[in-house]
């Protein structure tokens, strides 16, 4: 599994907006400066988890991005699939593979590690990264 750039900015980008909640609103513009991204293409990502309901957006002079929900009730799937769309298995071996025991076995240990790896993506609250529980 390959998680892509964009998902680990999301993920950089989301962390540093709960551990600054107190500011209310955070400027795009502090994160792409903390974490060196280009600022345009962050832009892009923000919006990705506004549309996903991760974080809202507040336009404007006093605008800027905040969480949509409590730490407790967002979790590192719902950040990776906001970015990289639905976490799922694409092998298509036993298809490949006319059916052999082979392909179809090989597809059911791939189709189990997707579903495990969804699994704790899916129990790991923005919370807990951030509390380090």
């Amino acid at each position: 599994m390959r998680v892509s750039r964009s998902t680990g900015y999301a993920l950089l980008a989301v962390g540093y907006i709960a551990q600054h909640q107190e500011q209310k609103i955070v400027l795009s513009q502090n994160i792409s400066k903390e974490y060196d991204i280009p600022l345009e293409y962050l832009l892009k990502i923000l919006q990705q988890l506004v549309r996903a309901n991760v974080l809202r957006s507040k336009r404007g002079p006093r605008g800027g991005f905040s969480l949509a929900r409590p730490t407790k009730k967002i979790t590192m799937l719902q950040i990776i699939e906001a970015v990289d769309g639905p976490m799922v298995g694409q092998l298509n071996l036993a298809e490949h593979t006319h059916r052999t025991r082979f392909g179809a076995r090989a597809e059911k240990i791939y189709e189990k590690a997707i579903a495990q790896t969804r699994a704790v993506f899916a129990k790991t609250k923005l919370s807990n990264l951030i509390e380090g529980k």
